[in-house]
């Protein structure tokens, strides 16, 4: 993958978008596209793959937050019109880890970091992150680590 090949996958996306007149994915990856080029303004960066994962990772974590507070309110049009919004986001996320892989890359990192108690939780899940960003939910992650470290 060259570095600007998720980026270049968005803009093609938008493009399909717009072709088949899909207003509500269009939509969606107008969302991405501004979050995007928000971050590369404010902080005067070039968006590389690895930080894309990181702002779609984010963008699906807060569409998981408003889609539990719009059931919770009774308001099921909301929470599928934010369900829809993840389902096109995690097109860009690479696969999610399976519950097997995510086991073997936290038993690598307690390895790797000798990781003994709980007090080494924040060295294992400082390997693991880069490792795990955008293909498991960090929640998740958490407890598996401190599964392995109780």
């Amino acid at each position: 993958m060259t570095e600007s090949s998720l980026k270049d996958r968005i803009n093609e996306a938008m493009k399909s978008a717009m072709r088949a007149r899909d207003k509500d994915r269009l939509g969606t990856v107008r969302l991405i596209q501004a979050e995007i080029k928000r971050i590369e303004v404010d902080e005067r960066v070039e968006v590389d793959n690895e930080r894309l994962i990181a702002i779609l990772d984010k963008m699906v974590k807060q569409r998981r937050d408003s889609i539990r507070q719009y059931r919770d309110a009774g308001r099921d049009d909301l929470a599928r019109k934010e369900e829809a919004e993840v389902a096109v986001i995690q097109e860009f996320l690479p696969a999610p880890l399976s519950p097997e892989e995510l086991d073997t890359l936290v038993a690598d990192a307690v390895a790797i970091t000798g990781a003994a108690s709980m007090q080494d939780m924040g060295k294992v899940m400082g390997v693991l992150k880069p490792k795990v960003q955008g293909r498991a939910d960090m929640g998740e992650v958490s407890k598996a680590v401190k599964a392995k470290l109780g």
